[in-house]
C-alpha cells in the first residue's frame, strides 16, 4: 500500500476543508499497521475477493485483513466515542447490540439452546468484495481453547462446523461461505465470545432472516 508522503497520516482521505493541523486524539496513539493503513489513500487500498479471502482464512493469517483505510478512521472514531461515553466497547455491545444482561451465563452446553447464540452483522467489515456478507456470531458460551496454543480445541472447532453446516450450509454451497476465530490478540472485545462467518453472495431474505433484520452500524452513521 502507498501513502500520501505530503500530508501527516491523520490528514489522508479528509476533504481539504475538514484537515486539522493537530491530529485528533481518536487517532494519536495507533499502531504502525494501522497508521500504514490510515496513511494509505483509498484510491490505492486493495479490496480482498472471494477467493483471498478463503486463502486467508484456510492458511490463518488473520491479521492480513484491512479495512479500507476510510472506514478504519471511521471505526477508530466511532469506537473512541463508544469508550467515552459507555465506558467500554463491551458494555455497548452487550446493553445496545446483543441486549443481554450481566453476568452473560448460557442456558446450556455449547449451541444446546438457539437463545444462547444471536448472529449480527459485523458492525465495521474488513476492506472485502461488496458481494460478501460479515457476519458475527455471539455465544453466551466460551469456546474452549487450548492452554497452550490458544487456538480452538478440536471438540470446539468441531461444534462450530456443525452448528455453521445447520445454519448456513442448508442455504448456501459449501464454497460460498467460511467461518474464523480471531486470535486472542486480534479480538477487539475480549469478554463476550464469538466467531465470524462470512458468505459470498447470499440471497438478502436470508440474510435478514438469521440476523432478524439486523443492519451494521457502518451505514447507520
Amino acid at each position: 500500500m502507498g501513502s500520501i508522503d505530503k500530508l501527516p497520516y491523520w490528514q489522508v482521505n479528509v476533504p481539504e476543508s475538514e484537515r486539522t493541523e493537530d491530529c485528533p486524539e481518536f487517532l494519536s496513539s495507533l499502531s504502525v499497521k494501522d497508521i500504514g493503513v490510515i496513511s494509505t489513500p483509498d484510491s490505492e487500498y486493495h479490496v480482498s475477493t472471494w477467493s483471498e479471502v478463503q486463502k486467508i482464512v484456510t492458511e490463518n493469517r488473520l491479521d492480513a485483513f484491512r479495512r479500507i483505510p476510510s472506514d478504519l478512521r471511521r471505526y477508530l472514531e466511532y469506537t473512541w466515542k463508544l469508550k467515552r461515553d459507555y465506558g467500554s466497547i463491551m458494555n455497548f455491545v452487550l446493553n445496545q447490540r446483543l441486549h443481554w444482561e450481566e453476568p452473560v451465563k448460557p442456558k446450556g452446553k455449547p449451541f444446546e439452546f438457539d437463545d444462547d447464540v444471536k448472529i449480527l452483522w459485523n458492525d465495521w467489515p474488513y476492506g472485502i468484495d461488496e458481494k460478501i456478507v460479515h457476519l458475527v456470531v455471539w455465544t453466551k458460551f466460551d469456546l474452549a481453547e487450548d492452554p497452550v496454543t490458544t487456538d480452538l480445541t478440536d471438540e470446539a472447532r468441531a461444534d462450530i462446523d456443525q452448528y455453521v453446516q445447520k445454519t448456513f450450509g442448508s442455504k448456501i454451497l459449501r464454497n460460498r461461505y467460511i467461518w474464523f476465530k480471531n486470535w486472542r490478540s486480534l479480538k477487539s472485545i475480549q469478554a463476550v465470545e464469538h466467531f465470524h462467518v462470512m458468505l459470498f453472495d447470499p440471497d438478502p431474505d436470508f440474510v435478514d432472516e438469521i440476523t432478524h433484520g439486523d443492519v451494521p452500524l457502518c451505514r447507520k452513521i
